[in-house]
């Protein structure tokens, strides 16, 4: 059973709806490709799908832990390679919660979930992650 539904509207433009919910995106071709950039792209939401998979594993880990990881924030960066065009890095910079201390064995926890999400893990290793905390 299909759990996403995708159409192509034209103009280099698709939407995609999670059938449990009915939530629906809308992907265009950047700028740079062809398109309008109006929206994410389709390796934006991979470069995307990176950043949320690390801060849900951080958070089944910390919620087993309980610690505290409530408004953390990660910045996302996609570096594209041209021959062939694919993503060729994705920068992630992560900033912790403010007035939060995390021991070093927290720290550990949570960055290891960060680094074996099922999205990291499923990259081609040819996909550089470059990943960075910020306490």
């Amino acid at each position: 059973m299909a759990t996403i539904s995708s159409t192509y509207k034209g103009g280099l433009r698709t939407t995609a709806q999670h059938l449990a919910s009915g939530n629906t995106i809308i992907t265009d071709a950047p700028v740079d490709n062809n398109g309008k950039g109006e929206a994410f792209s389709p390796t934006d939401l991979v470069a995307a799908a990176l950043g949320s998979c690390m801060m849900t594993i951080m958070g089944i880990v910390a919620n087993r832990a309980d610690i505290d990881i409530v408004g953390i924030e990660v910045e996302t960066q996609k570096i594209m390679a041209a021959e062939p065009r694919r993503i060729s890095e994705v920068v992630l910079t992560f900033t912790m919660p403010a007035g939060k201390s995390y021991s070093d064995k927290e720290k550990a926890m949570l960055e290891n979930a960060a680094r074996t999400c099922p999205v990291a893990l499923s990259l081609h290793p040819d996909v550089k992650q470059t990943i960075t905390f910020k306490y």
